[in-house]
């Protein structure tokens, strides 16, 4: 039986694969597995969501498990998903509970839980929650069932004001500055989960804020806009002559930006600006940046010659998160936008990404186009290869005679690499080069072999 959490908690079609009977299972599990804390008081649990329409009969479902079985649940409505994992650590609440597909389209939606402290569950606890699904358990009764109280505004109030702080902290006259004042950028909200927080954020560290894509009607999430469409962010940022634009997915844990002739900004390259910001400031913890197996090599090589290092994870912030947390490093990420920024967040932010790097922008008196040109990304190809052995992809013999024969072709300006999908028989190959010809024909070569070599 295929396991049910997957990377990013558990994912499917609502009302199909996610089911409000699911969902009031998932809540009855998790807090047999998360409530062990026997803490004094009521112990309690925070729930928000995207604007999908069917986060509404989810929230109500996962909630009513919670609190069938004890726990005080705040349902903080429609907030990102890193608003979730920051309450759940100021508010000291036992769990967290994010009822979100994230970039994904509008029929589908998933459900993601957060520890004490706003950090993602390990593998092992999901495990446990997965093995207790469903079997009965002696409820609590009479005094002993929690209650379910909702408080958006507060909960979104207390998350916005802690964004603007991470740039402009408060005075003792409980004051603050507006680093961004003159500011002219565009906000692509992806009529997600931010369409509230980041343009009020943004605007009260001073920008001039023109918003696009905030006007959520529960089916229009990620609906040709945000971080997955950026076209309407492009256009809109050159008619506008605003000097950049950011673009979030449906729950704002990612973040890219666009420059002031509409080119994109991906994550590998704001991450290489907020490391060099941060290590001017001494705040880059080993002087190391996180990223993954999927960051440009283009990045790698333009910090190094910063006298910045990187450490390497698999795909999939849990695993930046695991190994930040190992290492005690600041800051890391994801090529797709996701970045984590220990001094403020346990987890990607896309909010708080835009407002570091719009920061940047300002203290650098450089345009984000300056500041990206000096993390050049080196000429990429991928290629899905299906129908593969992918459990063989790292073990066959003329595969891996294959993939150091194009390495040592490649040497030390580029690379290749072979990535077995997490869920169908797929495999990608993709190759970086000096120029866009090398990268294709190696990895054309490369896909061929896999193709040849490991066909079903």
């Amino acid at each position: 039986m295929p396991k049910m959490f997957g990377t990013d908690g558990v994912r499917g079609l609502a009302n199909r694969d996610l089911t409000a009977q699911l969902a009031l299972d998932l809540g009855d599990a998790a807090v047999r597995v998360l409530g062990d804390d026997q803490s004094e008081g009521r112990r309690r649990a925070l729930v928000g969501r995207d604007t999908r329409v069917s986060g509404d009969f989810l929230a109500a479902a996962l909630s009513a498990g919670m609190s069938a079985g004890g726990f005080d649940v705040i349902d903080a409505g429609i907030i990102p998903t890193p608003g979730v994992a920051y309450l759940t650590s100021v508010l000291n609440v036992e769990m967290g509970a994010v009822i979100s597909a994230s970039h994904n389209p509008m029929p589908d939606n998933g459900i993601k839980f957060f520890a004490r402290g706003g950090f993602k569950l390990p593998d092992a606890k999901e495990d446990e929650i997965e093995a207790v699904l469903g079997k009965d358990w002696d409820r609590p009764t009479g005094a002993g069932v929690g209650r379910i109280s909702h408080d958006t505004e507060t909960a979104t109030k207390l998350y916005i004001d802690h964004l603007v702080s991470s740039i402009a902290p408060l005075n003792d006259d409980k004051t603050q500055t507006k680093p961004l004042k003159g500011l002219k950028i565009v906000a692509d909200c992806a009529n997600g989960a931010t369409s509230v927080v980041a343009p009020t954020a943004l605007r009260r560290a001073g920008a001039d804020v023109i918003v696009i894509n905030a006007s959520p009607d529960g089916y229009n999430i990620n609906k040709h806009a945000g971080s997955t469409h950026p076209e309407q962010l492009q256009a809109m940022v050159k008619a506008s002559d605003a000097v950049m634009g950011v673009a979030f997915d449906g729950d704002a844990d990612r973040c890219l930006a666009v420059d002031e002739d509409g080119n994109m900004v991906n994550g590998d390259q704001i991450m290489g600006i907020l490391a060099r910001a941060k290590k001017r400031e001494g705040k880059l913890n080993h002087d190391t940046l996180v990223v993954t197996v999927m960051s440009n090599l283009g990045l790698k090589l333009a910090l190094k010659d910063m006298g910045i290092k990187t450490v390497q994870t698999s795909v999939g912030d849990r695993y930046v998160l695991e190994e930040m947390l190992k290492g005690n490093y600041s800051l890391g990420g994801e090529q797709s936008g996701h970045v984590i920024n220990r001094e403020f967040a346990t987890t990607g932010d896309g909010t708080l990404t835009a407002l570091t790097l719009c920061n940047e922008v300002v203290k650098s008196g450089k345009s984000l186009k300056e500041l990206a040109a000096d993390f050049p990304q080196l000429p990429q190809q991928l290629v899905n290869v299906p129908n593969v052995d992918k459990l063989a992809a790292n073990t066959n013999a003329k595969v891996q005679a294959a993939v150091e024969r194009e390495s040592k072709l490649l040497g030390d300006t580029g690379r290749v690499l072979l990535r077995p999908s997490g869920t169908e028989p797929l495999v990608r190959v993709m190759a970086e080069a000096a120029t866009q010809e090398q990268a294709d024909e190696v990895c054309a070569r490369l896909a061929q072999v896999v193709a040849d070599e490991l066909a079903l």
